[in-house]
């Protein structure tokens, strides 16, 4: 799968409003077809900071993500919004789903 995680800074006057300005984009990603997981988690000790955690299940599905018309929209309407461009770790991993944190088993 490609697992991808990115940072964004919104502009604090738009932080508290980021899921609602992203939630067109955000649900047309959830519902693509090669789409595993596609959330939004605000940083704990920054609230201007967000990161995107998302997963496709291959290279291809990726591609279809990032050539979407709803993708092609977003370039142009969440700019405005950010205060810097976001930073993106992508990687193909050989995984299709999440592993269990051993270390902190519940019993």
């Amino acid at each position: 799968m490609i697992f991808i995680t990115a940072k964004f800074k919104i502009k604090p006057e738009h932080a508290d409003n980021w899921a609602e300005i992203s939630r067109e984009f955000t649900e047309a990603c959830q519902a693509e077809e090669g789409c595993l997981w596609y959330f939004w988690s605000r940083t704990l000790d920054d609230p201007t900071e967000y990161v995107l955690v998302e997963a496709f299940t291959d290279p291809d599905a990726g591609a279809v993500h990032v050539n979407s018309a709803h993708f092609k929209k977003a370039q142009q309407d969440l700019p405005p919004y950010l205060q810097e461009t976001p930073k993106i770790i992508s990687q193909e991993v050989d995984a299709t789903d999440w592993s269990e944190l051993g270390e902190l088993a519940v019993e």
